[in-house]
């Protein structure tokens, strides 16, 4: 995963309205009734079934630690689909997305301006359009780069165009060397 996708699923996360199972039993019973069968979450898991049911039965109380961060996750990306899709539809439709980011951006501007990258803390609230785009992208599997790119071209338009009245000769804008990246909607 990358940059983008992980505050993508960061912002899922803080719209939970209950939190997921924390015991190794309850996350395992989650999973069993999401999957059907302790072969699939086994499969899933990279254990075997015997153990998958072990953790059910609650003979086996812990899990190795790599075993749990995988329970951990397949949990995490199961729970609360409905919540995540009716956020993400409010965000693409009506409310925007909001970005936190500290980069080092750069540009192509006409000749006489400074076009030198440099790094900059930026908190910009992207139309819904944008946050439609990037879902969509995210979706269907886009990169980590087409992903900047769409948020990077809603930063050329919000921030530095101000919705075309500055900069209006810019033409292109890069977001790198990410030192943090955080979304919200």
């Amino acid at each position: 995963m990358g940059e983008i996708d992980d505050a993508i699923e960061r912002a899922d996360r803080e719209a939970f309205t209950r939190e997921p199972p924390k015991t190794l039993k309850g996350q395992i019973g989650y999973l069993l009734k999401q999957m059907g069968s302790a072969k699939a979450v086994a499969q899933e898991l990279g254990v075997t079934a015997d153990s998958v049911n072990r953790y059910r039965r609650g003979a086996r109380k812990h899990a190795r630690p790599d075993v749990a961060a995988k329970i951990n996750d397949a949990v995490r990306a199961r729970w609360q689909p409905q919540v995540r899709r009716r956020r993400q539809k409010q965000a693409a439709t009506s409310g925007g997305i909001t970005v936190e980011t500290r980069a080092r951006f750069g540009y192509t501007a006409p000749v006489g301006t400074t076009d030198d990258g440099r790094f900059r803390r930026l908190t910009v609230h992207l139309p819904p359009a944008y946050a439609q785009r990037l879902f969509d992208a995210r979706n269907a599997g886009a990169s980590d780069q087409q992903m900047r790119g769409i948020i990077a071209e809603g930063f050329k338009e919000v921030y530095f165009q101000d919705g075309g009245s500055r900069a209006t000769g810019l033409s292109d804008v890069e977001i790198n060397d990410i030192d943090y990246l955080d979304l919200d909607y």
